[in-house]
């Protein structure tokens, strides 16, 4: 007789792959999205308009930095700053090999 409830519908498997590459992957993208479009880009955006200001993809950019842009600058600091974090969880994860989902190895 065999208890059901000790025995695991799906054997576990160890697939052995290096999760350290989406850490490092998923850490770029937020710190380009937060620091390069949230916060470079954004102020740049703003400190070269001219005095009427301009609309760049339906968005109206002028020479002051209202309560969007702060905003926006907010959430890209804490996103870069994620990014970061992700990068140093990666670094200090051990390394494994890399192994391409539904790849046999």
């Amino acid at each position: 007789m065999v208890d059901v409830q000790e025995t695991p519908a799906v054997p576990p498997t160890d697939y052995g792959g290096d999760e350290r590459v989406g850490c490092f992957l998923a850490g770029a993208i937020l710190i380009f999205l937060g620091w390069g479009l949230g916060v470079i880009v954004n102020v740049a955006l703003h400190v070269w308009a001219p005095a009427g200001g301009f609309t760049v993809a339906s968005l109206w950019f002028g020479t002051t930095i209202g309560t969007y842009a702060w905003a926006a600058i907010g959430f890209g600091i804490v996103t870069g700053a994620v990014g970061v974090g992700l990068l140093g969880v990666g670094r200090a994860t051990p390394r494994g090999r890399l192994v391409l989902p539904g790849v046999d190895y």
